[in-house]
């Protein structure tokens, strides 16, 4: 692993380091951290791939403060800026998704495109009714809270290995930045989780983005934020939250061939 260092914060990241073509940046999601890519980058040895342990995730350094999609997004942007890459398409599951989204909004010339994973936005009515109530038995009960709600009805379709995986990666985590990261996600004020933020924050891209629910009526919702036409929307149908590890080789083929042919590189 190599490592971006700044007074603020300690970044680790894997770099493939060759490859033609647009380089890949692939973001995590709440309580991730780099490794869950490792199926996905073996499946694309000749593109050049960045895989990143965001602050607090991983082995990356845990500041007090700074757990917002904005935040995530300055150090993805101040890597981008020293590795001098072109134009990236980046790549984000859940939380990493919001992550990317701020990328694209605050470093247009950064980014290409994005791939969003089963975002962590776009959440309805009942969801957002239940997430005050969640942030505050989050708050109580720390990492457990966590390990419990990564274990449940939205990854029934996870296979058992990978759920223990992920919750034993949860269990490690410091259960105040997965607090400050799900406030930040959700409740606060420039939070985009909501759907009408969402979609606002999504029609203000000026780049085209890939989406992949694994939902239909999630799906649904998604197609109505498409504003360029290089934008898409696919459904992986019965698939878990983790989908990047559950169906590595259909994302790959997916993802090759939509950067393509919406011209990212």
């Amino acid at each position: 692993m190599s490592v971006l260092e700044t007074p603020e914060v300690r970044i680790h990241y894997t770099d493939t380091g060759s490859g033609p073509g647009v380089p890949l940046v692939l973001v995590h999601g709440w309580g991730g951290d780099s490794a869950e890519w490792l199926p996905l980058i073996a499946r694309l040895p000749e593109r050049r791939v960045l895989a990143v342990d965001l602050r607090g995730h991983g082995r990356s350094s845990a500041p007090p403060t700074g757990y917002a999609p904005a935040d995530f997004a300055g150090d993805l942007a101040g890597l981008l800026e020293r590795l001098d890459l072109p134009p990236v398409v980046a790549v984000g599951h859940s939380m990493g998704a919001q992550a990317v989204v701020a990328l694209a909004a605050g470093h247009p010339a950064a980014v290409a495109g994005l791939v969003v994973l089963d975002p962590a936005y776009g959440a309805d009515e009942a969801e957002l009714l239940r997430i005050p109530r969640e942030q505050r038995q989050l708050l109580a009960e720390g990492s457990a809270w966590a390990v419990r709600f990564a274990d449940g009805s939205h990854v029934a379709a996870t296979p058992q290995a990978l759920r223990r995986r992920h919750a034993e990666v949860l269990a490690a985590m410091d259960p105040q930045v997965l607090a400050a990261a799900r406030e930040a996600l959700y409740l606060a004020p420039d939070a985009i989780g909501s759907r009408p933020a969402a979609e606002a924050a999504l029609k203000a891209l000026t780049c085209p983005v890939l989406t992949v629910m694994t939902s239909r009526e999630r799906a649904s919702w998604a197609r109505r934020t498409v504003k360029d036409p290089r934008s898409r929307v696919e459904l992986f149908e019965g698939c878990g939250h983790y989908l990047h590890e559950e169906r590595p080789e259909q994302l790959s083929r997916l993802i090759t061939d939509w950067v393509g042919r919406a011209a990212c590189g």
